[in-house]
């Protein structure tokens, strides 16, 4: 079999069954789906029930919310896929979208992640997400999140793909590791991206695998609320802290401190710094159960690249923040 798909699904009633059709539409028909509830309490799992029988499709229903990354760690330890591709429930695909992503995959074998397209489903001339990346100061961004969609036609390699809508190679997950449930939700796509590019791997965007996302549906945030605003106050942290060998770490120390204290002054004037202080906390809890990856002295020159790649995506950061700022888009 040549993917499995796996869906998370959490209270997605209005959006779910429409999601599921757009995957079932693929040109690509040679996959499997999976959908895992994470207790929902809404007519959402009487939606993904109405599927079983179907040829290819399993339903895994947790009876509680067990977090984003636990969820598709389930599905990819069922996968008999040779690639793994997540996808919102609150996403909807193009019919090509999978087969486009298989192609860009198909182009290296050292190509771990493929980032799809996301544009925003009430505003389709505006992006959602064409990959992401991490700055020197912490911070987990979108490429793209509010431009024009129009501006990303090109191929390119990204330091990480959005967990929203991207294919994984399932063989470099069996050697990497899976998600890392600690995170829960938020971060946890950016977190195993490094690890693939510690390890040498290569994530790339594909601009014609689009589909449409109904930004924060799941968690209600478009951009902050209590529950997001804890997770980014633990998950920025545990972020640098678990990728970066430790003469690494320390070295970037300043820059991330400075970028803490930036969020908290934001979250704080936001009305969520409570909720970032907790997140904050649970970090430093969280701390000695990472599991961090081993100093690899042949992975030295990866580890040197991420380290340009901070430097340099903080100026795109800075830039981007300029254009919003201005009003460009």
């Amino acid at each position: 079999m040549k993917v499995t798909v796996v869906i998370p699904n959490l209270n997605g009633a209005g959006w779910l069954r429409d999601s599921i059709e757009s995957v079932w539409a693929q040109t690509l028909t040679d996959f499997e789906l999976i959908v895992v509830d994470n207790g929902s309490t809404d007519e959402s799992l009487a939606i993904a029930r109405s599927y079983q029988g179907r040829a290819g499709y399993t339903l895994i229903e947790n009876g509680e919310n067990t977090g984003f990354s636990h969820a598709v760690n389930q599905g990819i330890r069922l996968a008999k896929g040779e690639y793994v591709a997540l996808f919102n429930n609150d996403a909807f695909a193009e019919p090509d979208w999978l087969e486009n992503l298989v192609a860009a995959a198909e182009a290296d074998p050292k190509i771990f992640a493929v980032s799809s397209l996301m544009i925003r489903h009430f505003e389709r001339e505006l992006a959602d997400d064409a990959g992401d990346y991490v700055t020197l100061l912490g911070f987990a961004c979108k490429r793209g999140d509010g431009l024009r969609a129009a501006r990303y036609t090109k191929p390119c390699r990204v330091f990480s793909a959005c967990g929203g809508a991207a294919l994984y190679r399932k063989s470099i997950l069996d050697e990497i590791g899976l998600f890392d449930e600690l995170f829960f939700a938020y971060y946890e796509d950016v977190d195993i991206s490094w690890r693939g590019n510690s390890f040498g791997y290569k994530n790339v965007f594909c601009p014609t695998a689009r589909c449409y996302h109904i930004c924060g549906a799941t968690t209600g945030a478009v951009r902050y609320n209590p529950f997001k605003s804890v997770q980014s106050g633990r998950n920025s942290i545990l972020l640098p802290y678990k990728n970066m060998p430790l003469l690494m770490f320390i070295l970037n120390l300043p820059f991330l401190a400075l970028g803490y204290l930036l969020k908290a002054v934001m979250f704080r004037l936001r009305g969520f710094g409570p909720a970032y202080a907790q997140g904050f906390k649970e970090a430093l809890k969280a701390i000695p159960r990472l599991d961090k990856p081993r100093f690899r002295l042949r992975n030295l020159p990866h580890y040197l690249l991420i380290q340009v790649w901070l430097i340099a995506d903080t100026f795109r950061y800075i830039q981007y923040r300029i254009q919003r700022a201005r009003g460009i888009t």
